[in-house]
């Protein structure tokens, strides 16, 4: 179709569309840029390394899982090494049994060491890989990256990314289905659909388009999924001990400027009491946003070393840059930092810091009894961890 060449004939524009829609309706969506370098590194790769963030969820289990068991339908030799358990609502994926947890035992250094390609999905940096991240990162093999988060760290050879992306298992979805859809078969595509379920919010979050949409339907067809006995497994099988946490921390809910913002405490002592896995209380911070008013919610968990900050929003409430003020980062609608501080300060300073990065309406905050400026004390304890989060 060159239209500069008289002597080629154009198409007429109603062909174009058929074909356009005939690729959309019958065949596995393929993307516009090939992942050709990350197929061919792996092709060629005999033992490779899969890897994901600390704390797992769904998408990166799914994920990691996914691409794990296409890889060893193609008769390589594939480890699943991450630095946590894979949480209790995914053991039950198939091949969820096949991750290890690093010890740093000298097995699972020589399989790093000897692995000709390492791949870490669902994370961009080395911090969050948890213990297995030095080793990974120094390992002689090629480092790929498969993942849809922001600012991702540059140790990587190979990069297949998208912050747009659904999840993480989109763009494996991507690189499978260009290499070779056919060994997409049922395990791989439940694994993928799990994930792609999770990390949208069981398919309600703005990042899900009319393609996504498309894409899990080719998976359900060709796993033949049981859509519903999959959302029964995921998110309806919780230990007696994640109901006692959870019934726990809706009673820690605390609203801030105005009932603008909404948030909750997981506190050291909780999970001791309760008995639960701080793995199980996955989502709970979703719960704070089905608050009439609230456009944004803090997650804070205690750790022995300082607080985790897990944000959420909605609308225009974008949470990314407020995170990184604090030395993490995310999604602009899901994100997460670490606050080297304990429960208390951390929370007192994330929050007189919100309306530095979110819209926040000043008529609603000043009915509010939390300030909406940072006093002296909060300006200082800011400063100080800005500026350790940017050594």
């Amino acid at each position: 179709n060159d239209r500069d060449n008289p002597r080629c004939t154009p198409w007429p524009n109603s062909l174009n569309n058929r074909l356009r829609n005939a690729l959309k309706r019958d065949s596995f969506f393929t993307p516009l840029r090939m992942p050709k370098k990350i197929i061919s590194i792996l092709r060629d790769a005999q033992h490779i390394v899969i890897s994901t963030h600390t704390r797992p969820d769904g998408d990166a289990i799914g994920s990691q899982v996914a691409l794990g068991l296409f890889l060893r339908r193609l008769g390589k030799n594939v480890l699943l090494l991450n630095s946590d358990p894979t949480p209790y609502n995914m053991e039950w994926l198939n091949g969820a049994d096949l991750i290890q947890v690093f010890n740093g035992s000298l097995q699972q250094l020589e399989s790093v060491q000897r692995a000709n390609a390492v791949v870490v999905v669902d994370t961009n940096s080395q911090n969050r890989l948890g213990e297995v991240g030095v080793c990974l990162r120094n390992a002689p093999g090629k480092k790929i990256l498969i993942d849809h988060h922001t600012q991702p760290e540059d140790w990587f050879d190979e990069q297949w990314t998208r912050e747009t992306a659904s999840s993480a298992a989109e763009l494996i979805y991507e690189i499978l289905s260009s290499w070779n859809s056919e060994e997409i078969d049922k395990e791989v595509a439940l694994a993928l659909y799990v994930a792609i379920m999770t990390d949208t919010g069981s398919f309600r979050f703005n990042s899900v388009t009319s393609e996504l949409h498309r894409l899990v339907a080719q998976l359900i067809e060709r796993g033949k999924l049981d859509v519903s006995k999959i959302y029964g497994e995921v998110y309806e099988t919780r230990s007696p001990e994640s109901i006692r946490l959870l019934s726990r921390v809706l009673s820690t809910l605390e609203m801030w400027h105005g009932g603008q913002i909404g948030t909750m405490t997981i506190s050291r002592a909780v999970l001791r009491d309760t008995g639960a896995a701080i793995a199980e209380a996955d989502g709970f911070v979703n719960h704070i946003l089905t608050l009439d008013g609230v456009h944004a919610a803090v997650m804070f968990t205690e750790t022995a070393r300082g607080t985790k900050a897990s944000f959420r929003s909605k609308e225009n409430f974008k949470v990314h840059k407020w995170a990184a003020a604090f030395g993490g980062g995310g999604h602009r609608y899901a994100a997460g930092a670490f606050v080297k501080e304990n429960l208390d300060s951390a929370i007192s300073c994330v929050m007189a810091a919100a309306p530095r990065y979110l819209p926040l309406n000043d008529a609603i905050a000043e009915r509010s009894e939390v300030r909406d400026e940072l006093d002296a004390d909060d300006v200082a304890l800011f400063e100080s961890l800005t500026k350790m989060s940017n050594k």
